[in-house]
């Protein structure tokens, strides 16, 4: 299976709850930012997100309350470098009690000082290591040498201790189609659990000289889907297709909502300037949903962003019989 029985069936049921209940919009995905601190200053992040210190993180109470507020079943812990937040463990162990699922978002260079030895393996906790390219790709795009083979390290270290490990990884204007499968060749070699790939985001604070164009996705993607068959990649079909320009999807910007040290940010992690909400009732109401799922924002021109689409992508395909067996098949194979 592409991803453990019981995280297929907490989102299939979180679904059907909500969608039984008449909820037009709805959260699948939280994405907590504990920190704004990193010990790393990758070139395709936005410098918010690296640039914080430490002692402006934020307390546990506050995010396992957002994480209740919220209600979604997933909750994917990112910022920042979570392992560099010294509550962690507190933090983890406060959402596998209320029976979520923890996808932790790490460049790998302190799992075996703060998460190895100290935060068990689960099946409600699942390791999502990025790597943005093979060993050059990846220490220039982090900006620093030596991260690419720590991060290989590391994956083999946590299958070898029985966590469950997936890759990531962020397609910019120079990736070259081939080093995106030789991540996916990567993945089986390490007997990794899967690899995430999705086209980067077009931060404001960052050089756009990076970041595809639509026209650029849909050409890399293409490509992407081609291969896509033969290796572990968590993106559904119906979503490559969409980044491959294939079919249109609209975004469900509210599918992945996110927590932050400022607060709740509207309307989704990558738009900056739509403001920042204290109460999760506060944003849930007063966020413009309708603007921005039409994609009309010069800031949602170029996005395919996984984030925001692959609820819709799972939506469009479960409207069909023939639709909804693809996606089983899907989900079931590898």
């Amino acid at each position: 299976m592409r991803f453990p029985i019981g995280f297929t069936m907490a989102q299939a049921k979180h679904r059907t709850k909500m969608e039984r209940s008449g909820q037009k919009r709805y959260p699948t995905v939280i994405m907590l930012e504990p920190l704004y601190t990193c010990n790393l200053a990758c070139l395709g992040c936005s410098v918010e997100r690296h640039t914080g210190k430490l002692v402006d993180r934020m307390p546990v109470a506050d995010l396992l309350k957002a994480v209740d507020d919220c209600g979604a079943p997933i909750v994917n812990i990112c910022g920042g470098e979570p392992t560099l937040y010294p509550e962690l463990k507190e933090l983890c162990e406060g959402i596998i009690v209320r029976g979520k699922y923890i996808i932790l978002c790490t460049n790998a260079l302190k799992l075996d000082t703060k998460v190895f030895d100290i935060i068990p393996p689960s099946p409600h906790l699942f390791l999502m290591i990025h790597l943005d390219g093979m060993r050059e790709t990846h220490d220039y795009v982090c900006n620093r040498k030596g991260v690419f083979d720590k991060a290989v390290e590391m994956v083999k270290q946590a299958r070898d201790r029985g966590y469950y490990t997936y890759l990531n990884t962020t397609v910019f204007k120079e990736t070259n189609v081939s080093e995106v499968e030789d991540l996916c060749k990567l993945v089986d070699e390490l007997k990794a659990n899967g690899i995430l790939i999705s086209p980067g985001y077009e931060y404001e604070s960052v050089d756009k000289e990076m970041f595809l164009t639509k026209d650029q996705i849909h050409e890399k993607f293409k490509a992407i889907r081609e291969f896509s068959p033969r290796y572990k990649i968590n993106a559904t079909p119906m979503f490559l297709e969409f980044a491959a320009g294939m079919r249109e999807l609209p975004c469900a910007p509210w599918s992945t909502v996110n927590y932050t040290p400022k607060g709740w940010k509207a309307p989704c992690y990558l738009v900056e300037g739509a403001g920042y909400f204290e109460s999760w009732d506060e944003f849930w109401n007063k966020t413009n949903w309708e603007y921005w799922e039409s994609r009309l924002d010069d800031k949602c021109q170029n996005c395919k962003m996984h984030s925001g689409f692959e609820h819709s992508a799972v939506s469009e395909a479960m409207k069909t019989v023939g639709g909804t067996i693809k996606l089983a098949a899907w989900s079931l194979s590898k």
